[in-house]
């Protein structure tokens, strides 16, 4: 087994003023800024630019979650607010696209605001209207810790995600620091969305549009898309001297038969958007592997997996991506979920990813390591020329093309 390398949290970090991080989205989604990084050269230009600088012999994976209004809110009688913001669902399915369809109720497990107002047995109420019909929706506590809240509702025509849509608030990032408002409802989305259950959106496919879409197609640019459903873990800071110490989050992933086969026959470079793209397709990697060492693995990346394991007692891309092909045809499916843990940091391999379009991401965190272990020890010069030259930072800021 390998030794995995101590990461130092200081190596890692840089000054970002507050007045750096955007705040609002750009009028035009395109009109960010992109730096564009090839093995160590770096220039400036717009987004819109973007598919002068996709090699045309590539294969462009992008994620189409779909995130939903996470943020609902409840009063009591007594007037104080509770907030209940939706991480992840538990019952009657911990799959996010089976608890969005329910009609009947479900278990979430959830961050509760004001949660010491709440009194055991206690119901909040809350009544909605969703298609011209008056629904009361009600929350009771399942379990205090963790925080488990099971929501039911009275009409048995009403599906949970119709729930949410009518109840819930577009859930910013907390270093926005500010309330979201109708602005927020399309543009904290991609413009390929479908697929509702990210509680962030996948930040890196704001920038598109459909006019750049239609310009990388028209260059011979193939894309693909995926699912990773973003989690609020995505945004909790690492607190350990050694970031490999971090309890990395878990994200729910989806991908399909047409996925694994694009991958299998493609000789093109491959792209992705945005970091949960990434992490998708290095964990599905690691689940051909897996299931090359045993046909019954279950989809589960561990974080530190790939750290396991020599350059040398790797399976190639093909081998791996037959494993999983193979693994489809014994079940008899076009689709299979699962779940990733995975930690990138400096030391990891990259066997399925040579391109990354993704934002300016906070100091110290995952997302810094992640840019750091695809183009080593420049992501310090890419952070100063961004910083030199006036991007914007974070969730509604500017945007950059890094090629290994």
């Amino acid at each position: 087994m390998n030794q995995i390398p101590e990461i130092n949290l200081k190596d890692y970090t840089y000054e970002l003023p507050d007045e750096r991080i955007a705040k609002h989205p750009l009028e035009q989604r395109d009109a960010s800024q992109l730096l564009f990084y090839s093995h160590g050269s770096i220039g400036h230009h717009t987004f819109k630019q973007l598919p002068d600088f996709v090699p045309a012999d590539t294969l462009l994976f992008y994620n189409d979650t779909k995130v939903i209004p996470a943020r609902l809110f409840f009063f009591k009688d007594t007037g104080a607010k509770i907030e209940i913001f939706l991480l992840k669902p538990e019952k009657p399915s911990p799959v996010i696209s089976q608890a969005m369809d329910v009609k009947d109720g479900c278990s979430w497990s959830c961050m509760v605001g004001n949660f010491k107002k709440w009194k055991e047995g206690q119901a909040l109420n809350r009544s909605l209207e969703i298609n011209g019909k008056k629904i009361e929706l009600c929350a009771h506590i399942e379990t205090r810790d963790p925080a488990l809240i099971r929501f039911t509702w009275d009409n048995p025509d009403v599906r949970f995600v119709d729930i949410v849509e009518a109840a819930g608030t577009v859930p910013l990032p907390p270093y926005m620091n500010r309330q979201a408002t109708e602005e927020d409802k399309p543009r904290y989305q991609t413009v390929y969305s479908k697929n509702e259950g990210a509680v962030a959106a996948p930040t890196s496919g704001l920038h598109f549009t459909e006019d750049v879409l239609g310009r990388l197609k028209d260059k011979g640019v193939e894309t693909s898309q995926l699912t990773l459903h973003v989690s609020a873990g995505t945004f909790q800071p690492i607190k350990e001297e050694n970031a490999v110490n971090h309890p990395m989050h878990s994200e729910q992933i989806i991908v399909t038969r047409r996925n694994v086969e694009n991958l299998l026959r493609t000789n093109k470079k491959i792209f992705c958007v945005g970091t949960t793209s990434m992490r998708t397709l290095e964990s599905l990697f690691w689940f051909g592997f897996k299931l090359l060492e045993n046909p019954d693995a279950p989809f589960f990346i561990e974080k530190l997996r790939p750290y396991q394991y020599k350059a040398n007692q790797l399976p190639s891309r093909t081998e791996s991506m037959q494993a999983v092909l193979d693994y489809m045809d014994r079940k008899g499916t076009d689709e299979i979920q699962g779940s990733t843990e995975i930690f990138i940091f400096p030391g990891y391999p990259f066997p399925m990813v040579e391109g990354l379009i993704t934002n300016f991401h906070q100091p110290g965190s995952t997302l810094i390591l992640l840019v750091a272990a695809f183009i080593g020890e420049d992501w310090k010069k890419v952070y100063s020329e961004a910083m030199n030259n006036g991007y914007r930072f974070l969730s509604y800021g500017d945007s950059s093309l890094l090629i290994r």
